[in-house]
């Protein structure tokens, strides 16, 4: 579904339970842009009371509801581009406050700039708060500026603001965790197998094997968005760490005996809501999974996951020198053998063998398979634990666990067979381990400083 759907779902809500004919006057919702800046001025001014604000907040979203989406990239211009702090008052505050440091009225002149330089554009995001489906109105408005963004960037100091506030309101503290069973509404059901983002849900027969009693489904919520999941953690309940996804997704399987379980695998966590894309939800998510989990099962000691790598293939193919370097002198007489030669791989061969991992065909020929293994294990250990954007791992779902506690335990050879793991990391998969008695600590190094907590064998695969 579209963001500009997920908001129209929304907004609908809010018409229903805020917005009726009474409240609104029977009048015609105006799509000028004069009428919206007017709109815009009063929410920004605050006038009035709670009544007031719970009103006009309601007629705003009313207004959104009703343009088409580029009248919503006009809206969130206007916001954006006119509702900023004004440079005027936060230089005068600024050369108030410089004036007054030392003195007595150094802290009330810090009061006067901190009060300039809070935007308008927060002041009016902030009065959607005041009506029902407010806090999931603002995640599908996200949504959809998202989407504008990559061809509007002036866009970005909005979308800046209201990710830091969603980012305050999203707080894993906040959020309610619900464990999701056959016997769940449907409706949850269909939004599990629709949210479903890393193993699609092939049937319903499919859904009930992940419902399963050797399975455990979770699902995180927001108390002001109580029928929206945000996330959804699915488990399996094994006696070893899985290495194959295949095998964990057989529906033919047999049922695992949870008497004997002593390992949890994560083995799909989906976010549902596209609003809250880069809102961090807070560390410690899995955590509270994991103290679920121990107390159903007082067993159970190792929990991991087994995890795709997503940007593995696209960041090998836009950095063709760490593919080559990945491959020593003894890899390439096996890939020569194999039927991939080249004189020198850092200047003509790192080309062809790109080709030849296009698609899974190569999977079939033991002898080029066997020659790549140790290649493809070399690059996804230094790129799990070297590359990085913005100081911190390249690889999403490598953000989410190492932010969360884990450690990069195991790599895995053709652990997903599939067209999409096949495409996004040649098969391989990682399983992170969450230990206990470590999360803690490994959370605070990664925040503080960045160090990812890694096995003894990933980091000579990293070294090799």
């Amino acid at each position: 579904m579209t963001g500009s759907g997920l908001v129209s779902r929304s907004l609908s809500k809010v018409r229903e339970l805020v917005v009726n004919a009474a409240q609104l006057g029977r009048e015609t919702v105006a799509k000028d842009p004069e009428h919206i800046r007017r709109q815009l001025q009063e929410c920004a001014e605050g006038r009035g009371g709670e009544v007031s604000t719970r009103l006009r907040a309601a007629r705003l979203a009313e207004t959104y509801l009703h343009l088409d989406d580029a009248q919503r990239r006009g809206f969130l211009r206007m916001i954006a581009h006119e509702f900023g702090p004004d440079p005027a008052q936060v230089a005068n505050a600024h050369e108030a406050y410089q004036a007054a440091v030392g003195t007595p009225a150094q802290w009330d002149a810090e009061a006067r700039l901190r009060a300039a330089m809070r935007s308008r554009r927060l002041r009016i995001l902030t009065q959607f708060n005041a009506i029902p489906q407010g806090v999931k109105f603002l995640v599908d408005l996200r949504a959809d500026l998202l989407r504008y963004l990559a061809d509007d960037p002036a866009l970005k100091p909005l979308d800046r603001e209201l990710e830091t506030r969603l980012s305050a309101w999203f707080d894993v503290g906040f959020l309610e965790l619900q464990r999701i069973t056959w016997n769940s509404p449907a409706a949850l059901l269909e939004k599990l197998v629709g949210y479903e983002a890393v193993h699609e849900i092939q049937s319903w027969q499919d859904l009930k094997n992940r419902l399963d009693s050797d399975r455990r489904c979770y699902a995180f919520f927001h108390p002001r968005m109580p029928l929206e999941p945000l996330i959804f953690v699915q488990v399996a309940l094994l006696e070893d760490l899985a290495d194959d996804v295949q095998r964990l997704l057989d529906i033919e399987a047999p049922l695992a005996d949870t008497t004997k379980a002593t390992t949890a695998i994560f083995y799909s966590i989906s976010a549902t809501q596209p609003g809250l894309r880069g809102v961090s939800f807070g560390n410690f998510l899995l955590k509270r999974v994991i103290d679920d989990l121990k107390r159903d099962f007082p067993r159970l000691h190792v929990f991991a996951t087994l995890s795709p790598i997503p940007g593995l293939a696209r960041w090998a193919r836009r950095h063709p020198d760490a593919l080559a370097a990945a491959v020593t002198p003894a890899d390439a007489k096996r890939l020569a053998a194999a039927g991939v030669a080249a004189d020198d791989f850092a200047t003509d061969g790192v080309g062809a063998l790109l080709d030849r991992l296009d698609g899974g065909a190569w999977a079939a020929d033991a002898a080029l398979a066997a020659a790549l293994q140790d290649v493809l294990l070399r690059l996804a250990a230094r790129y799990l634990l070297e590359a990085r954007r913005d100081e911190r791992p390249t690889d999403a779902v490598a953000r989410f666990h190492l932010g969360n506690g884990a450690r990069v335990e195991r790599l895995n050879w053709l652990a997903d067979t599939s067209p999409k793991g096949f495409a996004q990391s040649w098969g391989l998969m990682v399983n992170y381990l969450y230990d206990p008695e470590r999360i803690e600590a490994n959370v605070e190094a990664f925040a503080s400083e960045g160090r990812i907590d890694a096995s003894t064998a990933v980091r000579r695969l990293a070294r090799r």
